[in-house]
């Protein structure tokens, strides 16, 4: 069976050390009592919810999976009582309005506990973390009567909340959705249509499920122009606010799926269900679309909860298993062989995971400040540019942690040869679950195409442009110290090849819009390995002003580590680039009948 440990030490490196967030944060409105020792606190008792609550229900929550009869979704032995656990512990509401029964706290805390909540039980994380994106979207566009009766008990988690896209007949493109509101003679509306993979649209861990559903009204407009949102209760709401009458909602079946499967995935029908309008008539998609940024970096948050888990689980198998001896000499005389750990191809893999693992973590809690940022600060123009960069990133990080995240579970499911096929070590499982963040809340390709066609192009560029001179900034701060040349030189390489890139791309997509498209995924990964690089980069800097004074090593590795991403793992990009600049006729030259 698989361990996991929290990474709390590397949590508190990012987050007291590399970003300063202590300052940061602690500056902002709200902020002033959040301080090193309540992070510390919070942290280090989410671990351990982590370690001795939901990772020991991982593996059985997997084999059990989800069970439908009746129209009722049973969750996996020990899930109901491990949800009354963490919802009783006020998890759910760490970073929600106090005036909805919530804590207050940064948003950035709520990322650091998203990771080791992915590490722990992935399909756990997904009943509270739908819950939360809900929340999300009804905060910013709910009446405040609907505010009133549902986000008090969704913040407390008694409550939970799904998102209803897509249908049998549309995924991405939301365009073709066909469920119809029809208006109600009380203002609200008959919700009627079938919605499919609604992740948590049924389960037995609350008392009432929030949906919120894309629908058509009666006259609409055609495409997303004609979609708007409603909120459907599974059961409605009585005099007390709590749950009385069944409504017209029910759970036709559950998925039979890859991985994730101790998480219900729902095909929901609504059958003239009654429905509450959220948001303006006809600007449904907008208001998703809060719910669904969320979402998407909550999906990137699952490749490094997965990548953690995976490495720490490979790197104890690497040390104990013996297989061969060194290439260079016995490095175990007293054995029979020397252990894993002693061969470079598996050090390559060990080290890739951890590499991308760390970065990550630091580019998910710089994000997570900036959110922070763009919500509490006092000046307009620092709210805006933390909410550009905020918007660039998002699809980086949905697309790229999700990415490396099922490369890297492999990686470490590689390490253990046939053992990491054998379910009861379970590597497998998380291969299997790592699988699923690549597709859903929008498939990485179309991440990539938002990146393209929508980020890089808002307001003549700004995003990209803010972005770029902030690492121009930074390597021109430190470009005159020799020590740091080994960090320092490939980012600036790095941040030049994806500036020229950028332009490259802007000004071919002009004579053939298909540049776009053909260029989108590479180019993502391009922008991703820069943006590690820079991470990478500052994570060295905090790293050598420490070195000295360190006895634990932890600053050492952190050096030598940023010297691997950089020496082994950034080079990607000149290949990448080779293949961005190839163009779309590579690809659309091809007649339709020959495929």
């Amino acid at each position: 069976m698989p361990s996991y440990k929290a990474p709390i030490r590397d949590l508190q490196f990012v987050f007291h050390e590399l970003h300063q967030a202590d300052q940061t944060l602690g500056s902002l409105p709200g902020f002033d009592e959040v301080s090193p020792d309540l992070v510390d606190a919070i942290l280090e008792e989410g671990g351990k919810i982590c370690e001795e609550l939901l990772h020991p229900l991982n593996q059985s929550g997997d084999q059990e999976g989800c069970r439908f009869e009746d129209g009722k979704v049973t969750t996996p032995k020990g899930f109901r009582e491990a949800y009354r656990t963490f919802i009783e512990g006020g998890w759910p509401s760490l970073a929600a309005d106090p005036d909805l029964g919530g804590q207050g706290l940064p948003e950035t805390i709520s990322f650091m506990l998203e990771e080791m909540l992915c590490s722990a039980n992935v399909s756990f994380s997904l009943y509270p973390g739908l819950t939360r994106g809900a929340i999300n979207a009804l905060s910013h566009h709910a009446s405040d009567e609907l505010k009133q009766q549902y986000l008090p008990k969704m913040v407390e988690g008694v409550w939970s909340g799904t998102m209803c896209l897509t249908e049998p007949h549309c995924g991405t493109d939301l365009g073709l959705v066909r469920t119809r509101a029809v208006p109600n003679d009380d203002g609200s509306y008959a919700i009627s249509g079938t919605k499919i993979f609604i992740t948590g649209g049924e389960h037995d861990l609350t008392e009432n499920i929030i949906h919120l559903v894309l629908a058509r009204l009666p006259d609409a407009p055609e495409g997303v122009r004609g979609i708007s949102l409603f909120l459907v209760p599974r059961q409605l709401p009585d005099a007390d606010n709590d749950p009385g009458e069944q409504n017209g909602v029910s759970c036709g079946s559950i998925e039979h799926k890859m991985g994730i499967k101790a998480s219900s995935t729902c095909v929901m029908n609504f059958d003239s269900a009654k429905g509450f309008l959220v948001g303006p008539e006809n600007k449904g998609l907008a208001c998703m679309f809060t719910m669904m940024n969320a979402e998407r970096l909550a999906i990137g948050m699952q490749g490094l909860g997965l990548g953690e888990v995976a490495y720490q689980n490979a790197v104890e198998y690497a040390r104990e298993r013996l297989q061969s001896r060194a290439a260079t000499g016995v490095k175990a005389p007293d054995k029979a062989a020397d252990p894993l750990l002693v061969h470079p191809d598996v050090r390559r893999m060990l080290l890739t995971t951890r590499a991308y693992n760390e970065a990550a973590r630091a580019l998910a809690v710089w994000t997570a400040i900036n959110i922070d940022l763009a919500h509490r600060h006092p000046e307009p123009e620092k709210r805006q540019e933390a909410d550009d960069f905020v918007a660039l990133i998002t699809p980086i990080i949905k697309a790229f942690f999700s990415d490396y995240g099922y490369e890297t579970t492999t990686l470490c499911q590689q390490v253990y040869g046939g053992h990491g096929y054998i379910r009861e070590w379970g590597m497998e499982q998380f291969v299997r679950d790592a699988r699923i963040a690549q597709i859903y809340e929008g498939t990485n390709g179309i991440q990539a195409m938002d990146l393209v066609r929508r980020k890089l192009f808002i307001e003549d560029g700004r995003l990209p442009q803010r972005f770029f001179a902030l690492l121009d900034g930074f390597v021109a701060g430190h470009a005159a110290d020799e020590t740091l040349a080994i960090y320092i030189t490939p980012l600036a390489e790095a941040n030049k090849l994806l500036q020229e890139l950028t332009d490259w791309l802007v000004t071919a997509s002009r004579d053939n819009p298909d540049q776009l498209g053909a260029a989108a995924t590479d180019y993502l990964r391009i922008f991703a390995l820069t943006t590690f690089a820079w991470m990478w980069a500052r994570m060295a800097i905090t790293a050598l002003a420490r070195v000295a004074d360190d006895d634990s090593g932890f600053y050492r590795t952190k050096l030598r580590t940023a010297s691997f991403f950089m020496g082994r793992l950034l080079p990607q990009i000149e290949g990448l680039a080779r293949g961005v600049r190839s163009g779309a006729d590579l690809m659309m030259a091809f007649d339709e009948s020959e495929f």
